[in-house]
């Protein structure tokens, strides 16, 4: 009685391999900026449950830096350009928007946007 093997031959299984090497190496690069841009989050949110009360812009901008700072955010990655203040009727939002560029493979390169918003509670100064 004769048996039918199955399975991946040994060039299937290293095609298989370089894709999933391929898409593991995409990972490695890109995941690193989406943990930043959580310290980012982390860091407006305690910004905005913070007391804003009288504060400037230059103020909250300072203030965030710093918690984006123990959030271990990048220096180079945020400016305060970046850092915005809308006014809406009685309250204010804060907006972050930046974009970062990823080295991936020699002259391919992953851009990335960034922007998060969020609501801040009393009233924000001149």
């Amino acid at each position: 009685m004769k048996s039918k093997q199955s399975g991946i031959t040994l060039i299937g299984f290293l095609f298989v391999l370089a894709i999933a090497a391929f898409f593991g190496y995409m990972a490695m690069k890109l995941v690193p900026s989406y943990i930043e841009f959580l310290g980012v989050s982390k860091a407006m949110s305690q910004v905005a449950s913070g007391g804003v009360e009288g504060k400037t812009l230059d103020d909250l901008r300072r203030d965030l830096l710093f918690k984006m700072d123990v959030q271990y955010v990048d220096n180079a990655t945020i400016k305060p350009k970046d850092i915005t203040l809308k006014r809406s009727g009685n309250g204010a939002e804060l907006n972050i928007s930046y974009d970062k560029r990823v080295a991936f493979l020699y002259n391919i390169d992953f851009l990335l946007h960034f922007e998060k918003s969020v609501m801040l509670q009393g009233n924000v100064g001149g």
